[in-house]
């Protein structure tokens, strides 16, 4: 069965929806060109059903591993299984992987839902807005347990690669992983790794987080004809994902490092208690490269 799919158009950019699947974006691209912004996802990725074949989902009520099973709130024990076979550890949080409800839809903008159990009551909002070419994501959660735990959020964009694609983003440190992906060592940045002014994309595996983000970011695509730009609130750390060999990246806006669960004093994790909300926001803007506008 085809997923109901919502589009928005603003004359620039026409963004498409799949809200059935974890509240994910399938699509969005120029109008003019057709050139797609985000990965252009493949034929068969809908029926996959899974949004990580799509080309941006969000990340609630945490973002990227988290290990020992579960993690210990005030007075609870949030106990955590894998969700990504084969990966042993749970991943993104849960709601990529269920069905978000819409609440509003017109041409430019969109309102969706999500009311959870898993793996502990909350109620996220999920709200898409184009103008003018740029697209708006804003993302909020809402405590609904009896037992308060610690949320974090982000979003997890898969951006084309070219043989030429540049990142700038200007961060302090990056956090090493062991066979996992769990966090070891925070270490200055290596030189591969340093995009505060801006760098290619390692050939090697990078899949690591990036401390002290400042929230603003710009990938630069030369042969594609353009840069986009994003700028995030409340995100004071960034995952960048770059698998070898494979013709996309990501580059993911996040409140927290991996497994902040289990770092002392919970680095970038908010503490909510039944009825609390914490959100964050982010705004992408494509612009030419020759021109900048």
């Amino acid at each position: 069965m085809t997923p109901h799919l919502l589009t928005l158009e603003d004359g620039m950019t026409r963004l498409i929806l799949a809200p059935s699947i974890g509240g994910s974006i399938l699509d969005w691209r120029l109008i003019a060109s057709n050139q797609p912004l985000l990965r252009n996802s493949r034929a068969d990725a809908l029926a996959s059903g899974s949004a990580n074949q799509l080309a941006c989902y969000p990340l609630v009520p945490w973002s990227n591993r988290v290990g020992g099973g579960g993690f210990n709130g005030p007075d609870h024990w949030f106990a955590l299984a894998p969700n990504s076979p084969p990966g042993p550890l749970p991943i993104h949080g849960s709601a990529w992987q269920q069905a978000w409800a819409v609440k509003e839809h017109s041409s430019r903008h969109a309102c969706l839902q999500l009311d959870s159990t898993i793996p502990f009551a909350y109620s996220a909002q999920l709200i898409y807005t184009l103008r003018d070419g740029q697209l708006n994501i804003e993302l909020k959660v809402t405590h609904q347990d009896k037992h308060a735990a610690w949320h974090g959020l982000g979003l997890h964009p898969y951006l084309p690669r070219t043989a030429n694609t540049r990142l700038q983003a200007k961060t302090a440190k990056v956090w090493l992983c062991d066979s996992q992906g769990l966090p070891t060592d925070c270490v200055p940045l290596p030189a591969e790794w340093d995009f505060n002014q801006g760098n290619s994309l390692p050939q090697s595996r990078l899949d690591n987080c990036f401390t002290e983000w400042d929230g603003h970011a710009r990938i630069i695509q030369p042969d594609l004809g353009y840069t986009l730009e994003c700028q995030a609130s409340g995100t004071e750390y960034c995952l960048v994902y770059c698998p070898p060999g494979e013709d996309f990246f990501c580059f993911e806006p996040v409140t927290h490092p991996v497994n902040a669960h289990h770092l002392p004093g919970h680095p970038g994790l908010t503490l909510l208690h039944k009825g609390q909300t914490m959100g964050v926001s982010c705004k992408l803007v494509a612009k030419n490269l020759n021109t900048d506008q």
